[in-house]
């Protein structure tokens, strides 16, 4: 990338040597705070660290709750800049497109675009250098609710191009990033591609087999269909028993910190279940409920937020034990665990449908209609067949996955790298 003829020294830490020809100041020379108020009739802003000021009907995963009163929310119009000061350290903050309101906590500024225009203010303070700027301001005792104030953010120079040379960073920038945001949508939709046929090739597997065979009939399950006729079709509760979970006494010292693992919700992140996050001594299942679940059981979760979204199975890879929110199944000998356990995470939606609402707005797999799920039993070493050939797509689509993830981080680098060099005068627009 082409450098600028000649620098000079900043005298920020941060910034090193800028253009000779550029300005360095302190944000409070190009912004003022303001906090006008009294406007429940503007749509509420909020802030992302990924996109900056939006609409907050925009989106569906902000899940902070707008007061009944917005009359205190702080005004925003085009240009102003707005900062979530619990959330600066992560570049929580931009430049706002719209006219709304955002939360009183906010700090929000005028910028004055007689200085500095709003584009190239917007990628500066986004920037992944002043970003370990505005954590090093920060304070608190948790990080997520750290705080920033103004008077500690107006103080951060900044440097300042002249504003023909602003606008040409600004235009450069916003072709060449459209370009690489362009190339990472094109990769996160491969990604849910290779995810979405990995689920075809599995389920068309467990469900049809990997041999052709000639022979089928209706299975009597109108979401099932027909299945080869030498296949069987047994309720789940035939081919496996049910194991509940507890939680030992939390005040028990001499329960916790052992060496036996004890699987809740948060550790079913695998197909494998290696470790947990917690563990409990032989001492806990000796004096509580909970029991030794053996390697080779599978483990789902059946209560819980998180059923909302989906029906987490895996496969212990050891022994271990369980909290109540989940069940262990243990297979009988006509049953191939990871057999099964391709069937029940391909059949994820039909298994939701049994949910109940419980108190508190959690969902619960009753034990008796999970347990009357119908599940497929082709001959058991058919059952191997399949399940060896499911664990080839996988590793093979995972692999393939994998790469492209890697892919997208090079992408998000190079956006990162771009816009840090141009803002701080080490590329030449």
């Amino acid at each position: 990338m082409q450098r600028h003829e000649s620098y000079k020294p900043s005298g920020v830490k941060w910034l090193g040597d800028v253009p000779s020809h550029w300005d360095v100041e302190t944000l409070r020379a190009v912004t003022q705070l303001k906090s006008d108020r009294n406007r429940p009739d503007l749509p509420v802003l909020s802030v992302y660290r990924e996109y900056g000021v939006i609409r907050k009907d925009s989106r569906d995963d902000n899940h902070n709750a707008t007061s009944l009163d917005t009359s205190t929310y702080k005004v925003v119009k085009p240009g102003d800049l707005v900062v979530n000061k619990m959330k600066a350290w992560q570049g929580s903050m931009g430049i706002s497109a719209h006219e709304g309101i955002v939360s009183p906590a906010y700090i929000t500024c005028a910028t004055k675009s007689e200085r500095v225009l709003p584009g190239y203010l917007h990628y500066l303070l986004r920037s992944s250098s002043l970003i370990g700027v505005y954590n090093s301001l920060s304070y608190g005792v948790r990080v997520g609710q750290w705080d920033m104030h103004y008077e500690d953010f107006k103080q951060i120079k900044i440097p300042i191009p002249p504003r023909d040379e602003q606008d040409r960073i600004i235009n450069l920038l916003d072709q060449k990033t459209a370009a690489i945001e362009f190339a990472i949508k094109k990769k996160e939709v491969l990604i849910e591609l290779l995810q979405e046929q990995r689920h075809v090739l599995i389920n068309n597997a467990v469900m049809r087999g990997v041999k052709p065979h000639q022979h089928f009939h209706d299975s009597g399950v109108a979401w099932l269909g027909a299945i080869p006729t030498h296949w069987g079709l047994k309720p789940l509760k035939r081919l496996v028993d049910f194991v509940g979970g507890g939680t030992p006494n939390k005040n028990t010292l001499a329960f916790w910190n052992g060496n036996i693992p004890w699987v809740s919700p948060k550790d079913m992140k695998f197909e494998k279940i290696t470790k947990s996050q917690d563990y409990i001594t032989p001492l806990a299942v000796k004096k509580s409920s909970v029991k030794m679940i053996p390697k080779g059981a599978i483990l789902v979760v059946v209560r819980g937020m998180i059923l909302a979204r989906t029906f987490p199975v895996g496969v212990s890879d050891l022994p271990v034990t369980i909290n109540q929110d989940m069940k262990g199944l243990i297979p009988k000998a006509e049953i191939d665990a990871e057999f099964l356990r391709y069937v029940l995470s391909g059949q994820e939606q039909q298994i939701l449908d049994l949910t109940e609402e419980s108190g508190h707005g959690t969902k619960t797999m009753p034990t008796d209609k999970l347990g009357s799920f119908p599940i497929v039993v082709p001959p058991l070493s058919e059952q191997v067949e399949i399940r060896e050939y499911c664990h080839d797509i996988s590793v093979s689509v995972e692999n393939i996955v994998a790469s492209v993830r890697r892919q997208l981080v090079q992408l998000r680098e190079l956006k990162t790298t771009l816009v840090t060099t141009m803002v701080s005068g080490k590329g030449k627009a």
